[in-house]
């Protein structure tokens, strides 16, 4: 065999190796792939199965304190986690509604952003039917509409709420929200 033979032969030996493990690694991909699907699957079913059966909720931030009875039917309490002040003008923080807890009827002057984290709850904006709020829920209320939230009768609700615009004001409110609008 010449030196050009050799090299061509090896070169494709080379080629072929390579395909080769190509080929294996692409299989052993799509199978690697297909068990992670499979597993994924079961994880969710397990996950979901979990959340329905248990009772307390995941706290992701302290409990807080309560909040005053004169805001709240039943039992909130409430974290702040970032202070308004001039450079950010917003205001976070995270409640967390006992089975049956609401608030009052309240306003934002510059609106209010609800991230529900854990849990089953209602939120009503006056005029339009209550909704149900459980995690992963966004809800917006515009600024100074009147509006309540809550948890459900049986299940705790948390959020973490965000009150942008707090060189407007940060919240009025007015009364209680009755059994009769919360149960409907």
């Amino acid at each position: 065999m010449t030196k050009t033979n050799l090299r061509n032969s090896t070169l494709f030996l080379w080629l072929i190796c390579i395909s080769v493990l190509f080929s294996c690694k692409e299989n052993t991909s799509t199978k690697t792939s297909e068990n992670e699907s499979v597993q994924t699957s079961e994880a969710e079913k397990e996950a979901t199965a979990a959340h329905s059966e248990k009772t307390e909720l995941d706290f992701i931030f302290p409990k807080g304190n309560k909040g005053p009875d004169k805001n709240f039917t039943g039992n909130a309490f409430n974290a702040g986690l970032v202070a308004p002040d001039s450079t950010y003008t917003t205001a976070v923080g995270n409640v967390y509604f006992e089975p049956g807890g609401r608030s009052n009827w309240h306003t934002h002057p510059g609106g209010q952003i609800l991230i529900i984290t854990d849990g089953v709850g209602y939120h009503q904006i006056e005029g339009q039917p209550k909704e149900i709020m459980k995690k992963g829920d966004v809800i917006k209320c515009p600024p100074n509409t009147r509006h309540w939230h809550g948890a459900s009768e049986d299940t705790g609700v948390q959020q973490m709420y965000i009150v942008p615009n707090t060189e407007k004001g940060i919240v009025n409110w007015m009364e209680a929200v009755s059994d009769e609008v919360y149960n409907q």
